[in-house]
């Protein structure tokens, strides 16, 4: 008999037998196995939560078996994608983790401009699949990122204005829900469900596979950065503000405040310092690409400008040395109808005294495409918007934590009072209050009456939540 200590809903402990996990072929992790931690860690070094059991299925039916095992024992579950989740959703105190990094099969159809990708896939393993094709899905802008966890709570990135948030891009999904059926949910088939699982985030069940509506973007992909001086800033981030709001769709910007990384076309004297830095794209030919970007680029007196042809999916991957996994990272966010001269203010002065090195401040481009859907017609709701501002304190050393925490939440309080109060669920760190809106926003009540049909014991409440209606 092979037994270990799990937590269960109601936080009784309990010892179960891993024996008893029928029909599973994946492998099955304790805390007496060597790679235990190792399998509980995630992106966020935050993070320290310790599983009472890990388990890795090979596909849907190790996931139906897993689920139903958590149900018999009433065990708490969370459930792992990429593990990439600011707050830590992928792993739960004591409970049962279901870790989806051995699923993740991408498969392209090329005729039919769809690509069928398994729930533990990464965002660079759908790029790599598909630009093979002149396809791309739009997804988020580190490569290391799950493709579920994105997705389930809608998913922007440099394509969205063009073709629409990730959410928007489901054709089809399916979906072991926590009484361990199978689902295939569609717009027609299980129409409740489809609709809940693009933006309410994990809520509803795990999602083991799922199809995505695939783009043409050419793999010579117009993109880079131009960098400005920090005391340039406010007179750029004026000018920006007002080009950004007549951009085609195609065109994405999105602005950064943070220490100047080591780019090759920049001084090595300016290698560190605080700077700002416009990263644009375009999702179009090069040459109308060029065009629609000069503006942008000719702002102000950049000391260097990175903007010129380069692989999709290279670009696609080039933060994703600024977001190395196992530091230790805190986020707060707000949405923005407008950057008025107060939050360019607020901005530029907390650039000023970034904590650490890896601390920043980027604002990324919406509307477009992503902002003419309905706020009804997924859950995911907030569409009003044109900037997100994701306020990152990133750092290494543990002894920083209170000075960078205090950071990021000192700029997410004085400028709450120009934001639109919602937020993107994939950007809030923990359990909050006293949002006007929310993550969920008007699709809320329906969002729960949908919970309660599904999950009525709340058994998937690892995320940010959505509790079943009463009644």
């Amino acid at each position: 008999m092979s037994t270990t200590d799990v937590v269960q809903l109601n936080g009784a402990t309990i010892s179960v037998d891993t024996n008893t996990l029928a029909a599973f072929i994946g492998a099955i992790i304790t805390p007496d196995d060597s790679v235990y931690d190792e399998a509980r860690q995630v992106w966020n070094a935050t993070i320290d939560r310790t599983p009472g059991l890990i388990v890795r299925p090979t596909g849907s039916a190790d996931v139906q078996a897993a689920v139903r095992f958590a149900s018999t024992h009433d065990l708490l579950v969370s459930v792992k994608g990429g593990g990439h989740n600011i707050a830590g959703s992928a792993v739960c105190e004591g409970g049962l983790m279901i870790d989806l990094s051995m699923m993740r099969s991408v498969r392209v159809f090329p005729e039919e401009r769809r690509v069928s990708v398994q729930g533990g896939a990464l965002l660079g393993d759908v790029d790599h699949e598909t630009q093979a094709f002149g396809l791309a899905v739009p997804l988020g802008i580190n490569s290391t990122t799950g493709v579920g966890g994105l997705a389930l709570g809608g998913g922007f990135g440099w394509l969205s204005r063009a073709f629409g948030h990730t959410a928007d891009n489901i054709l089809a999904m399916d979906v072991v829900t926590p009484d361990g059926a199978f689902h295939h949910a569609t717009a027609e088939q299980n129409a409740d469900l489809f609709w809940a699982l693009r933006g309410g985030s994990g809520n509803f069940g795990v999602v083991t596979s799922f199809d995505f509506k695939c783009h043409p973007v050419d793999p010579s992909f117009l993109s880079g950065p131009v960098v400005h001086r920090l005391q340039d800033a406010k007179s750029v981030l004026t000018e920006y503000r007002r080009l950004a709001l007549t951009l085609p769709d195609e065109a994405t910007c999105w602005t950064v405040l943070r220490k100047a990384p080591p780019l090759p076309f920049l001084k090595e004297s300016d290698h560190g310092q605080t700077v700002l830095i416009l990263a644009m794209t375009y999702a179009g030919d090069i040459e109308s690409g060029e065009r629609a970007l000069a503006p942008l680029r000719e702002i102000g007196s950049p000391i260097g400008d990175g903007v010129s042809p380069h692989p999709y999916a290279g670009w696609q991957a080039a933060f994703d040395p600024l977001v190395a996994p196992r530091a230790r990272n805190y986020w707060k966010s707000h949405d923005f109808v407008d950057l008025n001269d107060s939050v360019i203010d607020l901005m530029v002065e907390a650039a000023q005294s970034l904590p650490s090195n890896e601390c920043e401040i980027f604002t990324a481009q919406l509307g477009g495409a992503a902002g003419r859907v309905a706020p009804d017609q997924i859950a995911f709701p907030h569409r009003g918007h044109n900037f997100t501002m994701n306020i990152h304190g990133r750092w290494q050393d543990q002894t920083q934590d209170d000075e960078c925490i205090e950071w990021v939440r000192r700029l997410f309080e004085i400028a709450g009072a120009h934001a639109t109060g919602s937020v993107y669920v994939n950007f809030v760190p923990e359990i909050e209050d006293g949002r006007a809106v929310g993550p969920y926003g008007a699709n809320q009540k329906r969002l729960e009456g949908i919970k309660r049909s599904v999950d009525p014991q709340n058994r998937f409440r690892s995320n940010i939540n959505i509790a079943p209606a009463c009644g």
